[in-house]
C-alpha cells in the first residue's frame, strides 16, 4: 500500500508539474478600426494657420518682365536704296533686346504699315536673351511698278501686344 501511495503521489506530482509548465494561451481579438472624426474647431484652426502661412511667409511673385526692342542699324539694304522691279531683297536689321524679357519662340514680327512686298505679314522674331543683340531677317520681292516703297514692321509679345521701336525697309524701285 505504501507503494501505491507513492505511485499516486508521483502521478499527482507529474500531473501538477506538467500543468505548471504550460503557458496559458489566449485567442487574440480583432481590433476594429475606427476612423478619426472631424473636429470642426481643429479644422478651422488648420485652415486659419494655412492661410496665415500663405499670406505671411511665402515669397511674393517676381514682377513681370518688360519687353523692349531698340533699332541698332540696317545690316543690308540702306534706306532709299535703288532696286530693280521684281528683285529679291534680303533685308536684315540689327536690334537690341532692351527689355528684361527673353524673346522666345512665341514672339513675332508683324507688318504694321505699308506693302508686304510678298513677305509673310507675321513672322517669328529671332530668339534673344535680355540685353543681347539679334538680327531680324525678312526676304522681300520689290514691286514691279517704279516708285518709292516703305514697309514698317514691329515686334509683338506672346499676348499680341506690340513693343519697341518699329523698323523699316525703304526702297526706290527704278525703271528699267
Amino acid at each position: 500500500m505504501r507503494q501505491s501511495r507513492l505511485l499516486i503521489f508521483i502521478f499527482i506530482l507529474m500531473a501538477l508539474t506538467a500543468c505548471a509548465g504550460q503557458e496559458q494561451v489566449t485567442t487574440p481579438t480583432a481590433t476594429v478600426y475606427l476612423p478619426p472624426t472631424a473636429d470642426p474647431l481643429a479644422t478651422q484652426l488648420q485652415e486659419t494657420a494655412g492661410a496665415r502661412l500663405t499670406a505671411q511667409s511665402l515669397p511674393t511673385q517676381t514682377p513681370a518682365c518688360t519687353n523692349g526692342l531698340e533699332f541698332v542699324e540696317d545690316v543690308t539694304i540702306e534706306d532709299g536704296s535703288a532696286v530693280s522691279p521684281g528683285q529679291q531683297l534680303d533685308k536684315r536689321w540689327k536690334v537690341l533686346n532692351a527689355g528684361s524679357c527673353n524673346w522666345g519662340l512665341e514672339y513675332e514680327v508683324q507688318l504694321i504699315a505699308g506693302p508686304a512686298m510678298d513677305a509673310p505679314i507675321t513672322q517669328a522674331l529671332f530668339p534673344a536673351l535680355s540685353g543681347t543683340e539679334a538680327e531680324i531677317r525678312i526676304v522681300f520681292i520689290a514691286p514691279e511698278e517704279p516708285g518709292s516703297y516703305r514697309s514698317a514692321w514691329q515686334a509683338f509679345d506672346p499676348h499680341g501686344d506690340p513693343f519697341g521701336d518699329p523698323f523699316f525697309i525703304d526702297i526706290v524701285v527704278t525703271e528699267e
